[in-house]
């Protein structure tokens, strides 16, 4: 498969979590779809809260869904937003997130639906990770 094929499959996942956000505040329901180490996809979408900062991001809901199954490495994350302007990028929270487990490409949608794939290191420039504390 190729890497436009794979991110394509990637954002219609994202989209179609996206369709299952509870976003009864905002209206801006928000997908997610990542890739383990092992090839396994996993989705989640974004959990709005009366109490706003319980808010659950789509992007964090996903790893921590993946990583209570056991996955500690993501290579790849797609973002679509269904209420808002494309691209949809990952909050400064979520990109610490996702530098966590290794992400090394974002995926985003285009106004014309394509695939943006960006380097997690350019939307996280001189972060920090796990390796700063082995």
């Amino acid at each position: 498969m190729s890497e436009t094929t794979a991110h394509l499959a990637l954002l219609d996942a994202a989209r179609d979590a996206a369709s299952r956000a509870y976003a009864p505040y905002s209206s801006f329901r928000v997908g997610a779809a990542l890739v383990t180490e092992d090839g396994t996809v996993v989705t989640g979408a974004n959990i709005e809260n009366a109490a706003y900062g319980a808010t659950i991001c789509a992007e964090a809901n996903a790893v921590t869904t993946a990583a209570a199954t056991g996955a500690r490495r993501i290579d790849t994350v797609a973002v679509v937003c269904l209420d808002g302007a494309a691209p949809c990028t990952p909050c400064g929270n979520c990109r610490q997130i996702l530098r966590e487990f290794g992400v090394e490409t974002v995926v985003m949608q285009a106004e014309d639906g394509s695939p943006i794939g960006v380097p997690l290191s350019e939307l996280l420039p001189m972060s920090f990770g796990p390796e700063a504390f082995t």
